[in-house]
């Protein structure tokens, strides 16, 4: 059974920072690969400047190019309804050792996740430690979940400052966006001329 490491995101575009943080959570806790996993329709907001869910797997797989460690999985995005987390697991279960890749404030929100104890049953959480959010404050916050303090890991990640909201913008001022994302993001955005005075859509759902 394969150590896999799924890291869950809009990826609206996937940029650098993305692929560091699946890179060191895959070293840091000895994954066998790391799949980018788009979702469909965000439970709790609405995509800002929505190319649709299409564009932003083709993004993803962009991303990740011919780097074997890395992968892009659908599955999130071929189920129907909002996008949690617990849903996504229960439709891997069985396949693979799971593992959960979130930052800190994700990690720190978990107890306010759909069954949260559901979800540490299915797989581990891996925390990317970064500035701002303390092991200690999310251990504690985590602490009456069952399983937590077996099912709870952390990795080191460096800071990087870079957002897709940064991107967008740029993007959307005509201003290049190379070195903060793959060139292969940044010549697909480019070529689909994304971004560009892009409305928001509720639920994440493709133009019509």
């Amino acid at each position: 059974m394969a150590r896999v490491g799924l890291l869950g995101g809009t990826f609206n575009p996937p940029h650098l920072a993305h692929l560091v943080c699946a890179q060191e959570a895959l070293i840091g806790l000895g994954l066998d690969r790391v799949l980018l996993v788009p979702v469909g329709v965000p439970p709790h907001k609405v995509v800002e400047a929505e190319p649709g869910v299409a564009h932003r797997v083709a993004m993803c797989e962009a991303a990740v190019g011919a780097d074997q460690r890395f992968g892009v999985s659908r599955a999130d995005t071929e189920r129907e309804g909002p996008s949690y987390t617990v849903d996504l697991l229960r439709s891997l279960d069985g396949k693979d050792d799971l593992t959960f890749i979130v930052g800190g404030d994700m990690a720190h929100s978990l107890p306010a996740w759909r069954d949260p104890e559901g979800v540490l049953a299915l797989a581990r959480i891996a925390v990317a430690e970064r500035e701002g959010v303390r092991r200690a404050d999310i251990a504690e916050r985590l602490a009456r979940l069952a399983g937590a303090a077996e099912r709870v890991c952390f990795f080191d990640m460096p800071r990087l400052d870079i957002s897709s909201s940064l991107i967008r913008r740029r993007a959307a001022a005509g201003q290049p966006v190379r070195y903060l994302v793959p060139d292969a993001v940044a010549a697909y955005i480019e070529r689909e001329r994304l971004y560009r005075d892009a409305p928001s859509y509720p639920g994440g759902r493709p133009h019509a």
